[in-house]
């Protein structure tokens, strides 16, 4: 049904808009009573847009981006990689600061000796946190996670242990909750 797709178009697929309207089309499969269940959630999950209530769709597709990312360093780090179960968590944490950037009106790009080259992460860090885009406290804390990321891609790999991969991947997991880009 058409309806349905423009509700997981506008709020996801793993929302509770979607889940509720599976929900309807299941019970009343193909039936008429189906129609005015379906308009109530379609008219809830208008308003929520509209006070503000809900995420853009830029900023979910971020979200299932990364999870799905975060959720493949986990495996990895289940698996006992936790060197490369670093590399794509702090990977996905880089690319999310990006987008945050991107939200915020932030240059990504930085031109050195007549060069165009992408800022470093630190640098994008300490920019959004000037930027008030998130606080003193999370740069702190995404300044440790990308120290953690390094390490990785570095092969410094005796300088922390499986647990603070992750440590590394729940702080990642919350700091994009947070702050979706």
């Amino acid at each position: 049904m058409l309806s349905i797709a423009a509700i997981e178009r506008a709020a996801g697929s793993v929302s509770t808009y979607a889940k509720q309207a599976k929900f309807i089309m299941d019970k009343y499969q193909g039936s008429f009573y189906q129609v005015e269940p379906i308009v109530g959630v379609i008219d809830a999950l208008r308003q929520d847009i509209a006070a503000g209530h809900i995420e853009s769709l830029t900023e979910l597709l971020h979200g299932e981006l990364f999870g799905d990312f975060l959720e493949m360093a986990q495996h990895l780090l289940d698996e006992g990689y936790k060197d490369a179960a670093a590399v794509i968590a702090g990977s996905s944490l880089e690319a999310h600061l990006r987008q945050l950037c991107q939200k915020n009106n932030i240059d990504t790009e930085i031109t050195v000796s007549s060069r165009i080259e992408p800022k470093k992460a630190d640098l994008i860090n300490t920019e959004l946190t000037k930027a008030e885009a998130y606080t003193k406290l999370d740069q702190k804390n995404i300044t440790a996670l990308l120290d953690l990321r390094n390490k990785a891609a570095h092969g410094k790999y005796e300088e922390y242990s499986k647990e603070q991969v992750s440590n590394m991947i729940s702080g990642i997991r919350d700091f994009l909750t947070r702050n979706p880009a």
